[in-house]
């Protein structure tokens, strides 16, 4: 019997297995950011232990930064001291690590891609469920726990039990205007956030093989909204492309050796998955969440949902609770809801792609008033070729104010939060109550939509303002 992608890279990585017990992989990158790492810092120095692969590791300051300011003192006294721990304890231990003003700094899951640190057939892992970003390269990307950021720097491996498999098949394409975040929209609504729970997913099929590396990083990205661990597509053509050349990525004979290694990772065709689900890419249409989950999703041209019409009893009360908390009536035009706040960024929709869509809505046009817009790149990379593609001439143009590199708004642990009551049609990947400020409304939208819905001061498709 053959092989899944992810059974091979799996594999390649076990250094110990026996039966009735969790196989320990090998760690090909580890990366740190703020939260949580201290506390593994901590537990290293009581036991005596040092960081086995320093090398491996690496620290980017993303989550508690501002991004309005680039080198504005973080306000909160405990930020500021949890920011100061992660470059102590890098110093200490001697972790490279990306500090602002770092041109090469930005949130971990945009800027290890974008530098060629994340190959295909890697294992990858970071104090964050988002890391499974970087499966879009054909690497098993996962998010790990404290406890276990402390093994991983202790031991350069990590402890796993092997999931199921399953493969999500996307046919046909995707249309004019529709993106890879509304594609993965449409997939958690059909199978729930719950649906990945216990398998690696990889996706298959016309449409992920037409996407661009930027929009299968988005899908792999919301994986996680799923419930499955990390998600895989197979390195192709696409994917080398997108490599060649990048920082940390081989040269020249190492380059096609590697390259040539890298395109012979994928799924055998006689390979059997534990679960399979079709989705046709030809009916995707821009999605739009109306709930406290990712799954609470429907296409932008449809209705609220009426609670009643969900046959289980917990779907039906979690819609009700859902619309309660975000102040929507049932049969209500998405189309006709207000919004007053935008957050086109994260590392779900921060790189330059999700950039150009975004300037290409706003191009000759303004944001409505009284709509507050967070546009924060990924990295300070993709804020630096915005600059240079005269993309920061459009945003500015049209009310916009281009902030340096965080995660910002798609967590709000740090200064950007929204408001109570305040409604956001944002990029970010989870819209649970309060994930964007106490009381806050979100919308997950791709950044076109996000853009749209900006100029017209109410949820909007790009279609719809040349209507």
């Amino acid at each position: 019997m053959g092989e899944t992608l992810a059974e091979k890279v799996w594999r390649g990585h076990v250094v110990r297995s026996q039966p009735g017990a969790a196989d320990l992989l090998y760690i090909d990158l580890h990366l740190l950011h703020e939260i949580n790492t201290p506390i593994a810092f901590d537990g290293l120095r009581a036991a005596g232990r040092a960081v086995r692969r320093p090398d491996l590791t690496l620290g980017t300051e993303d989550h508690l930064v501002p991004t309005g300011d680039l080198f504005r003192v973080i306000r909160e006294p405990a930020m500021r001291r949890q920011a100061a721990l992660l470059a102590e304890n890098c110093a200490e231990y001697g972790i490279e690590i990306y500090r602002r003003g770092d041109p090469q700094r930005g949130i971990a899951h945009v800027i290890a891609p974008e530098l060629g640190l994340v190959h295909p057939g890697m294992t990858v892992v970071c104090c964050d469920s988002h890391t499974t970003t970087m499966g879009a390269f054909g690497a098993l990307a996962i998010g790990i726990g404290t406890s276990q950021v402390e093994h991983v720097l202790a031991t350069q491996t990590l402890s796993l039990t092997r999931p199921k498999t399953m493969r999500v098949t996307v046919t046909g394409e995707l249309g004019a205007g529709v993106s890879g975040k509304d594609l993965i929209l449409a997939l958690i609504a059909q199978i729930g956030t719950a649906g990945g729970q216990g398998y690696l997913i990889e996706y298959q099929g016309s449409a992920i093989e037409a996407l661009s590396m930027e929009a299968r990083m988005t899908i792999c990205n919301m994986t996680v909204e799923a419930g499955s661990r990390t998600g895989l597509i197979a390195p192709d053509a696409t994917t080398i492309d997108y490599l060649r050349g990048r920082p940390h990525a081989p040269t020249e004979q190492a380059w096609d050796d590697e390259a040539a290694y890298w395109l012979s990772l994928r799924s055998d065709e006689d390979a059997v998955f534990d679960r399979e689900v079709v989705l046709d890419g030809d009916k995707i249409s821009p999605f739009v969440t109306w709930g406290t989950n990712p799954a609470q999703a429907v296409p932008l041209d449809s209705t609220v949902p009426d609670p009643a019409s969900f046959p289980e009893p917990a779907r039906r009360a979690a819609a009700e609770r859902a619309l309660a908390y975000m102040d929507l009536a049932p049969g209500t035009f998405l189309r006709d809801v207000p919004i007053d706040a935008v957050f086109i960024g994260s590392c779900t929709n921060g790189r330059i792609e999700d950039l150009r869509a975004a300037a290409e809505v706003l191009r000759d046009r303004r944001v409505a008033p009284g709509v507050e817009f967070y546009l924060v790149p990924g990295s300070d990379a993709v804020r630096a070729q915005a600059v240079e593609e005269g993309l920061e001439e459009i945003f500015t143009a049209a009310g916009v104010q281009l902030r340096t590199s965080g995660c910002s708004l798609c967590a709000a642990v740090n200064e950007d939060r929204l408001r109570p009551g305040q409604r956001a049609a944002s990029t970010n990947n989870r819209n649970f109550e309060g994930r964007q400020g106490k009381g806050a409304r979100t919308h997950v939208v791709s950044p076109a939509v996000a853009a749209a819905s900006a100029v017209t001061g109410r949820l909007t498709a790009p279609k719809d303002l040349d209507s």
